[in-house]
């Protein structure tokens, strides 16, 4: 791949050859300002960038979390307003973003498109290197205050702005508190000890002099590191760096880094409060444990650390979840369980949630006896080689599903990079599994690491973090007096320069930029056809096994698909526990731990899920699908094909104590997710009585499904309730495993032989041949709206409205789908997300459910917010309409449309696709109609389907916003 051949502005320094991922790895350095490149080598034609810059803030006003935003919004070579929004609708990026995490700042892209990918290279490199920072931006992004009636100065004041009603709405989540506090005393003098997103009560301290003083420190090439992926030549890369950006700058010999945190001679006890806005505070106290460990930067010290912590902790046989699921101290293991390993110095945590104050002595003193039998008595020399084989089936793995696979890489090795580490050896880990299957051939290896660096840690802190109903109250009741503080104390002359500044943005965010001096693609640049795998068939009947030949890097994927039945309402809503404990229960003569230690063993995981959507023509007419997904080393693969025929046919549902654990985790779990996919959850709600998957998501996956969970943990205090779940999880079970199924294999074309020789061997037995009286799920039609408050405890709300449109199959639903993009780029981020406030704001079509829906999310408005919502389709109507808008918004849907995954999840989505009828013949129809939408059919649609009569409303909000609304509103405790 020649990565030696460099730009002559660059040095190189070495190179790797890592097969295990099939890359090579180089490694720059910029001779003039010692700004480090390493590029991954690759044949993906996805081809990712990457800048991060060095940040670590000396306090909790979120100045490298504003400066992220604020560097976006205008640059030297591109004085636009919004270069960044404005980018993701002229490109075929398959990815854009920006991030800040608590030392780094990073600026990433990928694409497919060689032209689109330079497009967006010379932006980024603008963008960071030379960013504008007009101050109205910092007001906009950051914060600022205005009077609640913005001319009127005898109006109250109130705090504005992007980022502090993001981390208002980040800041609800009582997992974010937990995390935050306990790193603040887990590292009492670092950058680590403050929230580098930024607290909501210091945000407003942060000064715009303060802002591009940081900017100046932190945002130069030797404080830089230039990562990349793909197959475009590195000379070329490192050219467009010196032309646009680096040729600028001279080295600047001030490191910035971290120090090592100064230690605690001895652990320390802490409990603070977090608002929960509800009468019964009753197990919900959340207990955790920290310790503080050796440099992320020592490869084989990193690589030790992800083993203890996996042995510990992975699953329900490690011995220190064993014991924090099965106590009575706490409902649920704590969310912060595990290894954090990308800061200067790692961390590891353990923890409880449900529980009470008072608990907190006995929770430390079950974790210290739990690791004190660990290093007595040490684990069983298999159960540290089965976490031995994660680690190394994770290095495997070709993944690309969320995430580009290419920014994976890089964001693995980016904490390496940060602080001056071997981010290559990150990536080639192989010979430090190597050295760690030498060690672990000594017993007494883990209970060592167990004893000296945790039992015998003295920089350890334990955290209990309790509810307190007041806290929301008192906090607002703070901000108010602060607010009025600073009131009492403003000149005529200040007031005047509050409602001229708040003028002069609205003014600005409502000017029309010159969008022509940014680069973009055009339609033409788009490739003409879908690209798509091909299956092939096995066989047919009875094992109806269908075949995908990947470059899966010597893994094997394995899912069975079974027709659901017939089932009650309950037994819907019984789903997500049944699917869930279906893997993680015991099966034949293994009890749960038993056989949660087999799978570790001799797979990369199982898990089983439902799949339902409407048909291509119809949204009321449903399919229905029960999936158990499985993958393995291909070493494996007999052991796999035959656990997931054992599990289908043997799964034990008479475990009741553990099935008792289960309900109350997943109860704990479905609880904290509201404030983070409050959006999602909205949607839910609002557009659950269109369709019958609407329907039965909201009841499962949405917010009827939390209170489902909650009211069944409630029940099963009583044993006969215990008793009874157990039976029908078990009746569920017999009639799921009878019912029709077939199979989907994908793996290299080298193992289809023996793939298919095993499924013969271990599924033939169990398929019923004769299911002519086997009934599949049906469910009611449904088209009915809602006007629902969901209440919880947050400090922003998230708003939905939706409405009853065609499924996939309608001449409409192509133009309808392209609306969503036009609305949002042309109307809802300015109004909802630039003016209102709100962190993101949107709009699209769900073609499965035949559904519309608008949202907002972290957002402090309700009523403006629905507001524009109808204001967006009035802007659509009365606008003459924009040609240029509308390829954007075309661009933005096939980007999407044809963004990779890795190769077995290219496959599992065509295969699933096509068993809902979605062929590829269908999808690459849809997409021709997508390139050919019209004005004209953006404005005949939204006039023909979004009308005000049908709409559905669904808001999740707190009880002091609904309070505020009106009567007619339905309002929900979640």
């Amino acid at each position: 791949m020649h990565t030696e051949i460099c730009h002559p502005g660059f040095r190189f320094l070495q190179r790797k050859t890592i097969e295990s991922l099939n890359i090579e790895v180089g490694e720059y350095e910029h001779r003039a300002t010692g700004a480090l490149h390493y590029h991954i080598a690759s044949e993906h034609d996805e081809n990712v960038f990457l800048v991060a810059f060095r940040t670590m803030p000396e306090d909790s006003t979120g100045v490298a979390h504003i400066l992220e935003h604020t560097a976006l919004c205008g640059s030297e070579r591109y004085p636009v307003r919004d270069p960044f929004f404005m980018m993701t609708r002229r490109s075929l990026n398959t990815f854009m973003n920006a991030f800040t995490s608590s030392d780094w700042t990073a600026y990433p892209f990928a694409s497919q498109n060689r032209k689109d990918f330079f497009n967006l290279l010379d932006v980024y490199l603008d963008a960071t290197f030379f960013s504008r920072l007009d101050p109205l931006d910092f007001a906009q992004e950051g914060h600022r205050v205005e009077f609640s009636e913005a001319t009127n100065p005898d109006s109250s004041l109130v705090y504005k702005g992007v980022v502090y009603n993001e981390m208002k709405g980040a800041m609800s989540s009582p997992v974010s508190t937990l995390w935050q506090t306990l790193t603040r005393y887990l590292f009492p003098t670092t950058t680590y000890h403050y929230n580098s997103g930024g607290e909501p009560d210091c945000i407003p301290d942060l000064s715009y002099e303060e802002l591009l003083a940081f900017y100046r420190s932190h945002y130069h090439p030797s404080n830089a590191v230039f990562m990349t992926f793909g197959n475009l030549p590195v000379e070329e890369l490192q050219q467009r760096f010196e032309e646009q950006a680096l040729s600028r700058f001279e080295r600047r010999d001030e490191a910035l880094s971290v120090d090592d945190e100064k230690r605690y001679f001895a652990p320390v006890r802490v409990e603070e409060a977090y608002a929960l806005e509800q009468d019964d505070l009753t197990a919900a106290t959340h207990h955790v444990m920290g310790w503080l460990l050796p440099r992320s930067i020592e490869l084989d010290q990193l690589m030790q650390a992800h083993l203890l912590s996996r042995v510990l902790l992975d699953n329900s046989s490690s011995p220190l979840r064993a014991a924090l699921e099965s106590t009575d101290l706490g409902s649920a293991p704590s969310p912060l369980c595990g290894l954090e390993d990308s800061n200067r110095e790692m961390s590891f945590m353990c923890g409880l949630e449900g529980s009470e104050p008072e608990k907190a002595v006995a929770f430390e003193q079950l974790v210290i006896d739990t690791l004190e039998k660990v290093a007595e008595e040490g684990v069983p020399q298999e159960m540290v080689e089965a976490q031995l084989h994660q680690l190394e089936l994770s290095q495997r793995e070709i993944t690309g599903d969320g995430y580009p696979f290419g920014l994976q890489l890089i964001l693995s090795a980016m904490p390496a990079a940060i602080h001056r580490g071997n981010p290559i050896g990150v990536l080639d880990i192989d010979p430090a599994l190597e050295r760690l299957r030498e060690q672990i051939k000594d017993p007494a290896f883990i209970p060592g690491l167990v004893r000296r660096w945790l039992l015998d840690n003295p920089h350890r802190v334990r955290l209990t973090l309790r509810p307190d109903a007041e806290l929301a109250v008192r906090r607002d009741t703070a901000e108010a007096a602060r607010l009025e503080q600073i009131k009492a104390k403003l000149s005529e002359t200040d007031k005047q320069g509050i409602i001229e500044r708040a003028q002069a943005l609205e003014a600005r965010q409502q000017q029309v930029d010159d969008d022509s001096i940014l680069p973009c693609v055009t339609l033409e640049d788009v490739p003409a056809e879908l690209n798509l795998p091909t299956a092939s068939e096995l066989s047919t009947d009875p094992l109806k096994t269908t075949w995908f030949g990947a470059g899966t890097n010597g893994l094997v994927y394995q899912q069975v698909i079974i027709d659901l039945p017939e089932l009650s309402e309950r037994e819907q809503s019984l789903m997500p526990l049944y699917t869930y404990c279906l893997t993680e229960l015991g099966c034949g003569e293994r009890d749960y731990r038993a056989n949660q230690a087999y799978q570790s063993q001799v797979t990369g995981g199982l898990h089983a899920y439902t799949s339902l959507r409407g048909s291509v023509d119809d949204e009321q007419q449903v399919s229905a699908y029960l999936v158990m997904s499985g993958k393995a080393l291909s070493v494996n693969s007999e052991k796999l094909t035959a656990l997931m025929a054992e599990t289908l046919a043997d799964a034990r549902f008479d475990e009741t104590a553990r099935i008792r654990e289960i309900v109350a985790q997943q109860r704990a779990r479905r609880e904290q997710s509201v404030t983070g996919s409050g959006h999602s959850l909205a949607m839910m709600a609002a557009g659950a009585g269109f369709s019958p998957v609407a329907q039965l998501s909201h009841q499962t996956r949405g917010l009827a499904g939390v209170r489902f969970v909650k009211q069944l943990d409630k029940s099963l205090a009583e044993e006969n309730m215990l008793t009874a779940l157990s039976a029908e999880l078990t009746a569920l079970h017999e009639r799921i495993r009878s019912a029709p199924r077939r199979f989907l294999l994908v793996a290299e074309e080298e193992h289809r032989d023996s793939l298919r020789q095993q499924m013969e061997q271990f599924w033939s037995e169990g398929i019923v041949r004769s299911q002519t009286d086997f009934i599949p799920l049906s469910l009611p039609e449904t088209r009915s709206a809602v006007q629902q408050l969901w209440l919880t405890s947050t400090q922003v709300s998230f708003c939905a409205k939706a409405y009853p449109t065609v499924p996939t199959g309608h001449p409409d639903a192509a133009a309808l789908t392209v609306l969503g993009d036009y609305l949002r780029n042309g109307y809802l981020h300015r109004a909802i997300r630039e003016k209102g406030g709100a962190y993101g704001a949107g709009a699209g079509q769900d073609n499965g459910d035949a559904i519309f829906r608008f949202f907002s999310y972290r957002d402090p408005r309700i009523e403006g917010t629905l507001d524009d919502f109808d204001r967006a389709l009035e802007w659509l109507a009365t606008s003459e309409g924009d040609p240029q808008r509308l390829q954007e918004a075309i661009l933005g849907v096939v980007s999407s449309m044809d963004k990779p995954g890795s190769p077995a999840g290219e496959a599992k989505s065509t295969y699933h696709s096509g068993l809902f009828g979605r062929t590829p013949e269908i999808r690459q129809a849809f997409r021709q109609r997508i390139l050919s939408v019209t004005l004209d059919d953006l404005k005949r649609v939204a006039s023909t389907w979004l009308s005000p009569e049908k709409a559905s409303l669904a808001v999740v909000t707190s009880h002091k916003a609904a309070d505020a609304l009106p009567a007619e509103w339905e309002r929900i405790e979640i």
